[in-house]
């Protein structure tokens, strides 16, 4: 078994001492030690650099930058919460207070926060903060302004998870290769929608885009996302390939953003989910060995025809049905017509990639109970989406993403060709 120590050359001589000193107080509890060693080093770091400022104490050296001016008391995190100690303060020469380094880096770091936020990620609820980070059992307390309290650990998420949904919503993503975009809404409440989108670089790498929300999904909703999307770096002249659930907003704000003859694929998954609820059960199976076939094919012309062929055999029995499942076809067989491999067709043919990161929201954001506001939704989502992103792996076909380019490519110059041949022939 492997040991692991440090070596005491390492440590300061008045560290040493006061690690000492802990030790020979709290002997029993090593989070005891921890704390009271803590606490005497940082006394002890705190000394020094009062006596950096104005000298030796009783001294009247030349080079002081202030004098001593009693102690106070503060407060820093520790073990998830806060502990009180003693400090000295330092006044300048000119009057005002001067800053001690040691003591401005322990309140700097903000493990408190990060504490609360990652624990309410992983749904503990905010009443049992205390308990998560102070074990009942424990010896490190946890008094009253320890910063553990259901309302502390409230606004330590708040203000936490804003600052990272505003860095996150305004970074840049001209340096993204992103190929494939998926769009979809999530619904918070009645009247509370947030659309997000989530990209695929040429790498196979999965990165949140951006979130907006709406009343609906409304096209003018997903065009203010799309909006914010270019104006973010998302080169819109960039061949790319979409992949929505269907609705037709998504599809329409779209098009009028990156061009007419863009590639949209409609999720396969839901447009089989969506026939089958319309259809008696008897009809279940012969109808999704149909849809799963026609899926499966290589050419996009025998597999529209095997779909228009299940069409027609449901006309006598399900009429309507027969009508939803033409609906859409083109852009049902976007990735077959693109020629893909079929590897990277069935990772491209359907939105499971953004389903899976709704999933994640949903699991962060049950434990709450009421959305007092858009902002606290938007809050919400962006954390769980950044924490689905921690869990991201590539895509499976990544290898053949080249293929995706290059079919692409040919996709847009082949629809711009034949545009130019149309204006060319009604011109003359």
């Amino acid at each position: 078994m492997r040991t692991f120590s440090t070596s005491a050359a390492a440590l300061p001589p008045t560290v040493l001492g006061a690690v000492g000193k802990a030790w020979d107080e709290v002997s029993v509890s090593f989070d005891r030690f921890c704390l009271a060693a803590g606490m005497e080093a940082l006394g002890t770091m705190m000394e020094k650099d009062a006596e950096e400022a104005c000298g030796p104490r009783h001294g009247r050296g030349e080079g002081r930058r202030g004098h001593r001016w009693g102690h106070t008391r503060g407060k820093i995190g520790f073990h998830g919460g806060r502990v009180e100690l003693e400090r000295p303060r330092v006044r300048g020469l000119a009057g005002k207070e001067l800053a001690l380094p040691s003591w401005e880096r322990a309140v700097a770091e903000d493990w408190l926060g990060q504490w609360a936020m990652n624990l309410m990620l992983i749904n503990v609820s905010t009443r049992k903060i205390r308990r998560a980070v102070r074990l009942p059992e424990g010896d490190v307390p946890a008094p009253a302004g320890a910063g553990v309290s259901k309302s502390a650990a409230s606004r330590h998420f708040v203000a936490l998870s804003a600052a990272r949904m505003k860095a996150w919503m305004g970074s840049d993503l001209s340096a993204l290769d992103i190929m494939v975009v998926q769009i979809d809404g999530i619904h918070i409440s009645e009247h509370l929608v947030l659309v997000a989108a989530i990209g695929i670089d040429g790498a196979g790498e999965k990165h949140p885009l951006g979130l907006i929300e709406g009343a609906t999904e409304h096209s003018a909703v997903v065009q203010a996302l799309i909006d914010d999307l270019i104006a973010r770096g998302l080169d819109p002249a960039v061949p790319r390939l979409f992949i929505i659930d269907g609705a037709k907003a998504l599809a329409k704000a779209i098009r009028r953003s990156f061009g007419r003859h863009t590639p949209i694929q409609r999720c396969q998954i839901h447009k089989a989910r969506n026939i089958m609820e319309r259809l008696s059960p008897a009809l279940h199976a012969a109808v999704r060995r149909a849809l799963r076939q026609a899926w499966e094919l290589d050419d996009a012309d025998k597999a529209e025809k095997l779909i228009r062929n299940l069409a027609q055999r449901l006309e006598r029995d399900a009429p309507g049905v027969s009508k939803s499942i033409l609906e859409g076809l083109d852009e049902i067989l976007t990735v077959s017509r693109l020629g893909l491999p079929a590897e990277l067709r069935r990772s491209l043919a359907c939105t499971n990639i953004i389903e899976n990161m709704m999933g994640t929201v949903r699991r962060v954001t049950r434990n709450v109970k009421r959305w007092s506001s858009a902002s606290m939704a938007l809050r919400w989502t962006a954390a769980a989406m950044l924490e689905a992103k921690k869990g991201f792996r590539r895509l499976k076909a990544y290898k053949q993403l080249p293929a995706l380019r290059v079919a692409i490519n040919a996709h847009y110059e082949r629809t711009s060709n034949k545009e130019r041949l149309a204006q060319q022939a009604k011109a003359a």
